[in-house]
């Protein structure tokens, strides 16, 4: 969906408080040394840098002890999927992308670069990852659009030895199944026993449905424009084929509305719209996630006359799906331990991480913790640490 146009005069600029923030950009970098004096400026420059190079030169694995690469994330985009405005380009993109970066840091301690790309094109794009991946310790994709961003991922996760993560699509779905995990446990529920019907077939609800399934999750059906996903239904994308075999075991077809009826979960990724009518089908205490933003398939005050539980993507609602809860920490895991990728199981460690810092506090209108909360970038850290350990993913 294309951006409404916003007014450029100087007057409007100068009276929305959104562009004074963001003037001369969010980002800056700074020396992590002094440069005071000549003897200074011979360490950290010539001649005393050449030794380190050539240390590096005979040894490449001392670049992780003597440079900033193990540690920073590249922020990669094209540009073609920013939030809630689409394909906007690159240059449109960089707001967006400096305010990742400064939520890697501020979350976390993580540094990172955003970088936005003049190419749509996949060859183009994985190339251009892989040469300069090495300046960088791990890649977080960003909104780049389905289907492409499956196959960049992809690519990059065979041909680097770095982690490569796509939070569009990993970072949903971590906090989706830790709030469900949550929302089941408030229910009186296994996620074995759950039903659940997702609205939407992109990089986001590819991802949850995966997840969900890999997690346990009784039966899920996912639907996209053309109504529900099922094996043999004519004119899927191999994704959408792949996805097709491991979900909608009843073989449903029809609607997202028709699947509802007796579901006990709803997860909307679609920027669609549901009927309260279709909600009032659903099973009793029956869980709504309507996480398109900003404006979410049912209005949240309107899900809930027949939901348990209900969460958003927004921050002006009870339970916020927000993938600052799981990015920052999944990657503080990785370069803790020089992991050389991000694991299924280190997402699935990272969910329940997050789901156990609400532990018995849990009620309808907290199953997921507030990003604000301090537990929960140290919880998630470590807990894709150990995970990498267990798997052997680990460098250190």
């Amino acid at each position: 969906m294309a951006a409404e146009p916003i007014p450029t005069d100087q007057s409007f600029l100068d009276t929305d408080p959104a562009f004074p923030l963001h003037r001369g950009g969010k980002m800056e970098m700074r020396s992590t040394i002094p440069v005071r004096d000549a003897d200074d400026l011979s360490l950290a420059y010539t001649p005393g840098v050449a030794r380190v190079c050539s240390a590096i030169a005979d040894n490449p694995e001392l670049a992780h002890d003597y440079t900033w690469t193990s540690k920073v994330v590249a922020v990669v985009t094209d540009g073609t999927a920013v939030l809630g405005l689409g394909d906007i380009g690159p240059a449109a993109s960089m707001p967006v992308m400096e305010g990742k970066s400064i939520l890697f840091k501020e979350f976390a301690g993580v540094d990172s670069v955003p970088i936005a790309l003049a190419t749509t094109d996949v060859d183009e794009i994985v190339e251009t990852v892989i040469r300069m991946a090495p300046s960088f310790g791990g890649i977080n994709l960003e909104d780049i659009s389905a289907p492409r961003c499956f196959e960049i991922e992809d690519r990059l996760r065979a041909a680097l030895d770095i982690p490569v993560f796509h939070d569009d699509q990993h970072g949903t779905a971590i906090v989706t199944l830790a709030a469900l995990k949550n929302a089941a446990r408030l229910i009186g529920k296994d996620l074995s026993q759950l039903r659940a019907v997702v609205a939407g077939a992109g990089a986001s609800g590819i991802a949850v449905s995966t997840i969900l399934i890999e997690a346990g999750i009784g039966d899920i059906a996912l639907s996209d424009s053309k109504g529900l996903i099922h094996e043999g239904r004519e004119g899927l994308n191999p994704v959408k084929e792949r996805i097709a075999r491991i979900t909608n075991r009843e073989g449903r077809s029809g609607s997202t509305e028709e699947a509802l009826s007796g579901a006990d979960v709803f997860i909307g990724l679609s920027g669609a719209t549901v009927d309260e009518s279709c909600i009032a089908t659903m099973s009793e205490d029956a869980i709504v996630f309507a996480l398109s933003n900003p404006t979410p398939e049912v209005h949240p005050e309107v899900a809930a006359r027949h939901a348990r539980v209900v969460a958003t993507g927004r921050s002006d609602f009870p339970n916020q799906i927000n993938n600052v809860l799981a990015f920052p920490g999944i990657f503080a895991g990785a370069f803790a331990t020089r992991a050389h990728s991000i694991t299924e199981g280190m997402k699935l460690a990272a969910a329940d991480a997050l789901a156990a810092i609400v532990g018995d506090d849990v009620r309808p209108d907290y199953v997921i913790p507030n990003p604000f909360d301090e537990r929960v970038a140290p919880a998630v850290t470590t807990a894709v640490a150990e995970q990498a350990r267990a798997e052997g993913v680990a460098r250190i």
